[in-house]
């Protein structure tokens, strides 16, 4: 079906040129409708005008067979949906017929969280002196290492801010204001926010810019990263990659069991801040999420709570 990878290439610019979406969004963008675009012409169709509400269907049903999450397939019937609306501004088609597809039940399952005792414990498996001077600990006789000052900054920043990770990994020097305790953030689309930034994670930033940055920078060999607020050890910027082995490494030591991954930090502020007292619409911003709807997801009680909720409100409880 040519005309229907033409009109995926076109689709795709649209939304990285025209909308700003990130590489990253651009490109799970492909690689759904490439997937979607193979489905079809394996079942015979030639042109996306022959593309009735029935295949959309159908195709979605197939991803059962799979073994895809109902997250991931109602993120590849967004893809679906937006491609289709495209399809149909450029007149390329004659119906939206994806618009009449729903996504399938138990797409909106709660995100993984975790509690603040453990992120806490998570914290401090990451093995840094007390001392404000970046010099010996008493206690331990070690020198803080300057990958471990980073991971407790950088994990700190993600929790305190409720940053994406790549929001962490492409923050700079300027973006930080340790003083005024705030940090602007450059969301998807390239939309900027402005979030405070905790104690503790000031604190922990003070000493690795202080002390383990500046190691980590002279270790490069060509030119070294010199904007970005995070470097791996050969002193450039540090990948999303190294973020997953970081958090997952500092899971291990403090034995948490639930499955761990960047974006858990960001939940957990989420959660925690709802938990809190905080109204929806002031974590949207914080979050940076485009819609309100999107934010409701943290709104959920645990099973904690609401047995605590149940038994201090229920005349009959005990």
């Amino acid at each position: 079906m040519d005309g229907g990878e033409r009109l995926v290439r076109q689709f795709l610019a649209h939304i990285d040129v025209e909308r700003g979406l990130s590489k990253a969004t651009v490109g799970a963008y492909g690689s759904d409708l490439h997937k979607y675009m193979t489905w079809l012409g394996e079942h015979g169709i030639r042109d996306l005008d022959d593309v009735t509400t029935r295949y959309v269907e159908d195709y979605v049903a197939s991803l059962d067979d799979s073994g895809e999450s109902a997250r991931s397939k109602a993120r590849r019937l967004a893809s679906i949906h937006a491609f289709h609306r495209f399809a149909l501004s450029e007149h390329a088609v004659h119906d939206d017929v994806a618009a009449r597809v729903k996504a399938p039940k138990g797409a909106s399952t709660l995100p993984d969280v975790l509690s603040v005792d453990e992120v806490m414990r998570l914290m401090d498996s990451i093995p840094v002196s007390q001392g404000h001077d970046g010099g010996q600990d008493a206690s331990s006789g070690a020198a803080d290492d300057p990958v471990m000052l980073r991971d407790r900054a950088l994990l700190e920043f993600m929790y305190a801010t409720g940053s994406r990770v790549s929001e962490a990994c492409g923050a700079n020097l300027d973006d930080i204001d340790l003083d005024g305790k705030v940090a602007r953030l450059m969301g998807k689309g390239s939309k900027q926010r402005l979030v405070p930034v905790g104690g503790f994670a000031c604190e922990a930033l003070r000493r690795y810019l202080g002390f383990g940055r500046p190691v980590l920078q002279a270790r490069a060999k060509g030119p070294a990263e010199r904007r970005a607020i995070f470097l791996n050890k050969r002193g450039k910027r540090l990948s999303r990659q190294s973020v997953w082995e970081i958090i997952r490494d500092a899971g291990e030591r403090a034995h948490i069991t639930k499955p761990l991954h960047p974006h858990i930090l960001r939940h957990s502020f989420a959660t925690h801040l709802i938990q809190g007292g905080a109204d929806v619409r002031t974590v949207q911003e914080l979050l940076g999420h485009a819609s309100v709807t999107t934010t409701q997801i943290y709104t959920h009680v645990s099973p904690e709570n609401l047995i605590e909720a149940y038994l201090t409100a229920h005349p009959r409880a005990r």
